[in-house]
């Protein structure tokens, strides 16, 4: 792996995969956006049991047909590993060389024993090694609030290790509202011997229903003053972005000041509101 990976700053963008041409069409758009300020990479989600995954195939063609450097996630819940191979040499005939390497949720409908030939990160993780050696720059999921579905916090840390062990490079987080939980995580990883950069995952604040549907199934914590906050601005668009972006910048610059190793924006597709947080912030490239 290339050691300037690990040690500059990584500022990236993350995108999902648009259902009709006329999303693809804005995306186009949405990207062209966001590529002006030269992020690190944009990664590219990828649906429960890869059920998006012809369009993220074609998202990521998109961005690699305009030269941008780009980490598809990949998750292996109900894949075989044939599949999971034949994905890789499609990214790796195209120059990628990031992966986002996830479980993944099963499908509507798929019952617990459905999970296929890989039921856990980490078996992915150690499947794309053993399959492609060090082509590819491995990134993994972390949770600083804890993973919705895991016993504890104890045993949550014992799973991240599993993926860092299995030949993790880097972690981006899933998003959170509180600086203390990111660098009280990043500390127990230290404490534990993980030493991989973990990237705080950070969502702008837009929309308070959306995010808190969001939250509550990924459980990712709105603070209390944050929610109350919201809630009392109703249908008040224009005041819920001006106050959550305040929220999201501040918690930004903490990470930064605090020594984070860069940031991973969870755009939702909107160019706008992630280009008003890194021209506030001061990010490499955006204009003073």
């Amino acid at each position: 792996m290339n050691d300037e990976i690990n040690t500059r700053p990584v500022y990236s963008f993350e995108l999902f995969p648009p259902k009709t041409p006329q999303g693809m069409t804005k995306l186009a758009d949405t990207v062209q956006r966001l590529n002006a300020v030269a992020p690190r990479y944009f990664s590219v989600t990828y649906g429960a049991g890869g059920s998006t995954r012809e369009r993220t195939f074609e998202t990521v063609a998109l961005l690699r047909d305009r030269g941008i450097d780009t980490a598809p996630h990949l998750s292996c819940i109900g894949s075989t590993r044939a599949e999971i191979r034949d994905i890789l040499h499609r990214y790796r005939s195209r120059n990628i060389r990031r992966i986002v390497a996830l479980r993944g949720d099963l499908p509507s409908g798929m019952g617990a024993t459905d999970t296929g030939e890989l039921a856990y990160a980490n078996e992915l993780v150690a499947c794309i090694r053993e399959e492609t050696g060090a082509t590819f720059h491995i990134e993994v999921a972390a949770y600083p609030e804890v993973h919705p579905q895991a016993p504890g916090a104890k045993q949550d840390l014992a799973y991240f290790k599993q993926k860092v062990e299995a030949g993790a490079d880097a972690a981006i987080t899933q998003y959170f509202y509180n600086a203390d939980a990111y660098f009280a995580f990043v500390a127990a990883c230290r404490r534990a011997g993980i030493g991989i950069p973990i990237v705080p995952g950070v969502m702008p604040i837009t929309n308070y229903s959306k995010l808190a549907r969001f939250s509550a199934a990924c459980g990712a914590e709105i603070p209390r003053w944050v929610g109350k906050r919201l809630e009392d601005y109703g249908d008040d668009m224009d005041s819920i972005r001006e106050f959550g972006h305040q929220v999201v910048w501040d918690l930004c610059r903490r990470l930064i000041e605090g020594g984070a190793p860069g940031i991973h924006f969870y755009t939702m597709n909107q160019a706008a509101p992630t280009l008003r947080l890194w021209q506030d912030l001061g990010l490499p490239g955006a204009e003073p």
